[in-house]
């Protein structure tokens, strides 16, 4: 979803945030007329300076080069000086009698800028040019040995393959993780600046800092959001905790005290993730009931010939099953499903809609492995929003809030379970003994519930640095402050001085909110328990799969063609019943593992 880095979280509801503590606004003077032509006005002129922005990043991430990388900032440059214009003029509307979508569109304006540039056009330029340098840099970015060849540089899939060869000793692997790191260092000046500018251009808009204007597209006040984001985590954190003094456990166990502490947060490098956001590739490891059938698909898609285009299909498979349409023919020809060879490429799997006309395509170089088949099912999800939106004034093409659009095609993925992929023959066996379903939630919870804390700090950090909190020299500090104090995760050795750790994940450079993962993760289990509901389900949670359900369909493209139209409330309503974010499903469908958990780590001392 690349317009998000332009487009930010929309506003939920047709209420307006006031950041500022500002009066209500007296009436406009602004007629009904005035307001009806400058949103359809505005929907023309966004649509153009988005879609030339879309392309010209597509071609970009596809296709890397100097070139492109500058058509991309001058597109973005654009972008920025249109919304720098036509943004601060939403604010004559205010009091205006309008028809509620009119006055949704008008709000949703006012915070739309997810990169607020200064009015000033050389700093907008300069804002264009560094946001771009930081993503290229990213992008393009690989370990070479001092004095060595191109050929013996290491770029981040090869360092991966070392970070999630847990076979591999220690030390090979804190190597690799150290290696990745050194990219993100001559990023911390363009860092800075690109702070700097964006302040000033939240400023400019009546936002303290870029991390306010964030966190005011909630239908609520931004410290009220905070403290919704800190009542969510605290539901859901308990497992967290119980999954991290086990694995503490376990690779205490297999490397000694001296690698991994009894006590303590866990080193970085150990835990299979570049960033230690999943900590799936320990599965195999930590299986609970080993003589248990295998549940991992990699073999199998491997064996059976399963390439990117099988991949995508089947994932897409499953939405039509549900009776949504298919994939355009235009999806199959323009996407990027495989490395292309001679070029540059980001293979960070992203989800498109250029043009917002039904432009559906994805960026990705597939493998078949079950990792790759259940990031199609997530990326399809963005592809099916869009597909049921796009018919909405441009305004209105996004999420109900950010969290939703993530959550999608994580629900759909909660439906992939043993039964379903033994009915498609990617698993010969489907065991639902409570052993075969601590096996299964275990190896989820690698993935899901190990992410909890690193989407709730990465945003955070983001906060405190826009805020002015954290100044450059300390960028580093304050990063893995909130690592260890959410994941319980620390280096494996010290940091050196000039070291830019947050620049190594691609968010922060990509400057793309992250709060929304976090939101997706308790938001899926909701949006997956009411499809469960709609399929008729009955039986504990975790054992629903609504694959073929047009029940459960219906329900769902209901929400979608709903897009940014109607608060997300209302959104969540239709898709669950209820009207509040709550981290209890979630929770319910964890049972069985959160139980097997505590009794594991009945006598350790959990924490960190």
């Amino acid at each position: 979803m690349r317009r998000s880095v332009l487009l930010l979280s929309l506003l939920a509801c047709g209420g307006t945030p006031n950041p500022a503590g500002k009066d209500m606004p007296e009436a406009s003077a602004k007629t009904t007329e005035e307001a009806d032509a400058f949103v359809k006005e505005v929907d023309a002129g966004l649509r153009k300076v988005w879609t030339d922005a879309e392309s010209a990043q597509w071609t970009l991430a596809t296709d890397i080069t100097d070139d492109h990388e500058k058509a991309a900032a001058k597109a973005d440059e654009a972008t920025m000086a249109y919304m720098s214009e036509v943004i601060p003029q939403a604010t004559d509307y205010d009091g205006v009698d309008a028809s509620p979508e009119t006055l949704r569109q008008i709000e949703l304006l006012k915070r739309a800028a997810g990169l607020p540039a200064p009015s000033d056009p050389e700093k907008r330029a300069r804002l264009a040019e560094v946001s771009n340098q930081l993503a290229s840099m990213y992008g393009k970015g690989k370990w070479c040995p001092e004095g060595g060849t191109p050929d013996q540089c290491q770029d981040l899939a090869a360092l991966e393959a070392i970070i999630g060869d847990v076979s591999l000793p220690p030390e090979k692997r804190q190597q690799a993780w150290e290696r990745w790191r050194t990219v993100s260092v001559p990023m911390k000046p363009l860092y800075e600046e690109f702070v700097s500018l964006g302040n000033e251009g939240a400023s400019e808009l009546g936002f303290a800092d870029m991390g306010l204007l964030w966190r005011s597209g909630y239908d609520m006040e931004p410290d009220a959001f905070a403290a919704e984001v800190d009542r969510l985590y605290a539901q859901v954190s308990p497992l967290y905790e119980q999954l991290h003094c086990h694995v503490r456990a376990e690779l205490n166990e297999k490397y000694g005290e001296s690698v991994v502490p009894a006590k303590g947060p866990i080193p970085a490098h150990l835990l299979g993730n570049m960033w230690a956001q999943d900590w799936d590739q320990l599965y195999p490891g930590l299986t609970p009931f080993p003589n248990e059938p295998s549940l991992d698909v990699t073999a199998q898609l491997e064996k059976q010939g399963y390439d990117s285009v099988k991949m995508a299909k089947t994932a897409e498979s499953f939405f039509v099953s549900m009776g949504l349409d298919p994939l355009p023919q235009t999806f199959w020809e323009r996407s990027m499903l495989d490395r292309p060879e001679g070029r540059e490429v980001e293979c960070h799997a992203s989800a498109w809609d250029i043009g917002m006309q039904d432009d559906l395509r994805i960026k990705m170089c597939i493998q078949p492995t079950q990792e790759d088949l259940y990031t199609l099912h997530h990326e399809l999800g963005h592809n099916y929003y869009f597909h049921y939106y796009h018919t909405l004034p441009v305004l209105f093409q996004s999420g109900a809030n950010d969290g939703f659009h993530e959550a999608i095609g994580d629900a759909v993925m909660l439906s992939v379970t043993p039964t379903y992929l033994k009915s498609i023959g990617l698993l010969e066996e489907a065991s639902t003994t409570d052993e075969a379903v601590v096996n299964q939630q275990l190896q989820n919870a690698l993935g899901a519930i190990a992410f909890l804390p690193f989407g709730r700090m990465i945003d955070q950090w983001r906060w405190d640095v826009f805020a002015g909190d954290v100044q450059p020299d300390a960028y580093n500090a304050h990063w893995w402050k909130l690592r260890q104090q959410f994941q319980g995760i620390a280096p494996p050795a010290g940091r050196p001085a000039d070291a830019f750790d947050p620049g190594a994940k691609y968010h922060i450079p990509g400057n793309t909110p992250y709060m929304r993962y976090f939101l997706a993760q308790i938001l899926q289990y909701q949006l997956y328990r009411g499809m469960c509901e709609a399929a008729g389900h009955q039986g504990p949670l975790h054992t629903c799969s609504f694959y073929g359900s047009k029940e459960a369909g219906e329900r769902l493209k209901n929400m979608l063609a709903m897009g940014a139209s109607r608060p997300w409330p209302e959104a969540l309503e239709a898709a669950t019943g209820t009207r509040q974010m709550d981290g209890q499903a979630l929770i319910e469908y964890y049972q069985p593992l959160m139980k097997w958990l505590e009794e594991q780590n009945a006598d350790r001392e959990c924490g960190w």
